[in-house]
């Protein structure tokens, strides 16, 4: 059985990059959804909704670079898997 240094490998994962935060129109994003959406210019602290943010992705992600619409689509499929879960009936 192979052993782990755990201390190394605790060292190693960023934690704080999946640390949910609470925008001010009550929309949860990661430090990272954050990050990104900053990086282009996205302004998710003005939408009411995920869905607007949503929308504001597909408004700009066409006109970008293959590397930076894969960067906003996994942002994308982040924020609607997490709307779906939060916001229907079950």
């Amino acid at each position: 059985m192979k052993e782990y240094n755990i201390e190394e490998l605790l060292s190693a994962i960023d934690f704080e990059k999946n640390k949910l935060h609470k925008t001010k129109h009550d929309i949860f994003l990661t430090t990272y959804e954050i990050a990104v959406l900053k990086k282009y210019h996205i302004a998710y602290n003005n939408c009411m909704t995920a869905k607007q943010i949503l929308q504001r992705i597909e408004d700009i992600i066409s006109d970008l670079e293959d590397v930076e619409q894969e960067e906003l689509d996994q942002v994308s499929m982040s924020i609607a898997e997490r709307d779906y879960y939060q916001n229907t009936n079950k």
